[in-house]
């Protein structure tokens, strides 16, 4: 069957409000003209998405598993009509993903002088998501940490990170020069499994708020400072490992040569400076 971009964007509306009042305000249309185009989905799909109520809107598991496919198909293909559009005009364009914390300056900075004809755009990504950008082609490099899933990818080890124990700076432990993981031990470490967090800023709130310590990257902690926070050495914490990821069927020149130069500086700069300490 082919799939109706439109109607598709109109579930994840819906999806995303569980109200289809509100979505289609978003959408800039009726609610009965919102409700007739996600029943001729279903009817499409041959499986009902929503259970609607009087009250609620709620997700089927069809639902639930289109809602999680949804957001990379729709990418995708705005990707690709960006990139056909690009090559219409004669432009060409490089968009590179990376992970806080990692630098990629220095690497756009020789790239532009080597190919000033080629747009760049930087893409930060979280960690939930750091190879989905490629995936879906919203970017076309990317600057990873593991762990990923590198299936499909190709990817170039550029070094490794030291992970620092990021601590309120009351904290017992705050004035200690380095950590081993035996010194950590009863504490709430966010992140573990049962303390999952949505990003380095609430990570760090919540650190700072005493509700538990943090375990990151080395450069992670250098970029997110603040007064009332200290991130110390931890020596026998695994390190991280820093990667350069592209999608294996990329052969794009300008990508090729992107990724050239960024083995070379992350070798040269970012990368030693990640192993450091």
């Amino acid at each position: 069957m082919d799939l109706d971009l439109r109607k598709l964007r109109y579930f994840a509306a819906v999806a995303e409000h569980r109200h289809f009042g509100r979505a289609a305000e978003e959408l800039y249309i009726a609610q009965p003209v919102l409700s007739r185009q996600i029943r001729a989905l279903e009817q499409e799909l041959g499986c009902a998405l929503f259970v609607r109520t009087t009250r609620s809107v709620q997700l089927t598991p069809a639902g639930e598993q289109l809602r999680q496919e949804a957001p990379g198909l729709l990418a995708s293909v705005d990707s690709a009509v960006r990139r056909v559009h690009e090559v219409g005009r004669g432009v060409e364009r490089l968009v590179v993903a990376f992970t806080p914390g990692l630098h990629v300056s220095e690497a756009v900075r020789v790239f532009s002088a080597a190919h000033p004809d080629v747009e760049i755009e930087l893409l930060q990504v979280k960690w939930w998501e750091q190879t989905a950008p490629l995936r879906d082609g919203r970017a076309d490099v990317g600057y990873l940490r593991r762990p990923f899933d590198d299936s499909g990818l190709h990817t170039v080890a550029v070094g490794t990170e030291r992970k620092d124990a990021c601590l309120p700076a009351t904290h017992p432990l705050a004035g200690r020069p380095a950590l081993v993981l035996a010194d950590l031990e009863g504490e709430s470490i966010l992140d573990a499994r049962e303390r999952r967090t949505s990003s380095v800023e609430e990570k760090f709130e919540l650190v700072a708020a005493g509700h538990g310590i943090a375990l990151v990257p080395h450069s992670v902690a250098c970029s997110y400072s603040r007064p009332d926070l200290v991130h110390i050495p931890v020596k026998d914490a695994e390190p991280v490992d820093v990667c350069i990821a592209v999608v294996k069927d990329r052969r794009e020149r300008h990508v090729r040569d992107f990724v050239t130069i960024a083995q070379q500086t992350l070798g040269e700069g970012a990368g030693a400076r990640a192993g450091g300490g």
